[in-house]
């Protein structure tokens, strides 16, 4: 059975030129890309022809880098909007479009000094994919507890470790690297570098084999004795965890947004099959069982929408944005496993097979809860800034 065509999306909170940028990504996604999904998640890997399409097509790999260096110079909501749209048709491709602006490009658009934004930005902009690599083995919740160290020699610094779980792994040319200079000073030694594929004494590892977001490539990095010159040194050394901290509260509305996407794409999919499906001589959407059911879902997925665009506008003002960003991360994952679920049971049996993109979709839900802070860390955060506000 074919994707079936879908209503738009929603008017809330976009001005005309936002709706129109996130309907021309679904609209282009779901003709491009939509016939390719279940290829790409079956042989777990993207097709070849969606990077160039996301960067020369689009133009989404490089939102926010500014127009002097390639990029669009547009806003973190574009960029939301963005991956919502892409999560839509497929959150595997969305997670690409996701990392490679809310983490990467943000991380260098602010910590960049001039020569390495010169060297690098258009890059970004124009057909480099990047990683943030701060997961290892033992730090996982525990971001800081990194292993990864680098050694002061001339001219630059040694890297030996491990990092697991990086997202794009397979894909990247750029990586940027949390390594710890310096064990005596905990966290105030982690230090960020940016990592070129190739560089002698870095190696990208086994790809791991996933429930969901199978074209995604989830990779180790294996790091012996590779140099990386000061040049390379991104930011101050020693502040590593300030890039990390900042940029993971950035990112998180970007999970949050790909959260969304794939609870609408499940809920547009399951209101056309209920339309179109009879039993008892009328659509099964008619019937109050499914009705008061679907009416659910579709509330929750509008209050998500508020809250991840709040913290998309929140953000691109320059306001305090962590609270919501975590309270967005977390609730629009809940949604998301909530609704791809309801959703499969709303098309009844078909949808419990590969033939239908909802167990697909299903599966997918899964990680949004886990990555770039569990939703334990979320509730945490947010009770912290709680009490904070409330002792003030």
């Amino acid at each position: 059975m074919a994707h079936p065509s879908t209503p738009h999306l929603p008017l809330t909170l976009l001005s005309d030129d936002e709706r129109a940028f996130a309907d021309m990504i679904y609209q282009y996604a779901k003709e491009k890309f939509g016939p390719l999904v279940s290829k790409m998640d079956e042989e777990s890997k993207l097709d070849p022809c969606v990077l160039p399409s996301l960067f020369k097509d689009l133009g989404v790999m490089g939102v926010e880098i500014p127009e002097e260096h390639g990029g669009a110079g547009a806003s973190f909501m574009m960029a939301t909007l963005a991956v919502e749209s892409l999560a839509r048709v497929d959150p595997s491709v969305a997670v690409v479009v996701d990392v490679q602006n809310t983490l990467v490009n943000n991380a260098l658009v602010r910590w960049c000094n001039d020569e390495q934004k010169a060297r690098v930005l258009p890059k970004m902009a124009s057909e480099w994919v990047g990683s943030y690599a701060l997961s290892e083995p033992s730090s996982g919740s525990d971001a800081f507890a990194l292993k990864c160290r680098a050694d002061r020699v001339e001219g630059g610094w040694r890297l030996n470790g491990t990092k697991l779980w990086i997202t794009n792994g397979g894909e990247s040319t750029l990586f940027i690297v949390m390594a710890n200079t310096d064990f005596s000073k905990g966290y105030k030694g982690i230090t960020s570098f940016l990592v070129q594929r190739g560089a002698p004494g870095f190696t990208v590892g086994k790809k791991e084999d996933k429930l969901g977001i199978r074209a995604s490539s989830t990779t180790e990095l294996i790091f012996e004795d590779c140099f990386v010159p000061d040049a390379d040194v991104l930011g101050e050394v020693g502040k590593g965890y300030k890039i990390a901290i900042e940029t993971l509260n950035e990112g998180r509305i970007g999970i949050g947004a790909q959260m969304l996407g794939l609870a609408q794409g499940a809920f547009d999919y399951a209101m056309a099959f209920m339309l179109e499906r009879k039993q008892f001589g009328r659509p099964i959407a008619e019937f109050q069982g499914l009705s008061f059911q679907y009416a659910q879902v579709a509330t929750e997925l509008e209050a998500a929408r508020l809250m991840v665009y709040n913290a998309a506008r929140l953000k691109d003002l320059g306001r305090p944005f962590v609270k919501e960003a975590a309270m967005a991360k977390l609730y629009a994952s809940q949604v998301a496993e909530s609704a791809a679920s309801m959703c499969l049971e709303f098309i009844g049996g078909v949808g419990f097979t590969k033939e239908y993109p909802l167990e697909k979709l299903y599966r997918d839900a899964k990680i949004g809860k886990i990555y770039e802070g569990t939703s334990n860390m979320q509730l945490d955060t947010i009770a912290k800034l709680l009490r904070a506000e409330y002792t003030r």
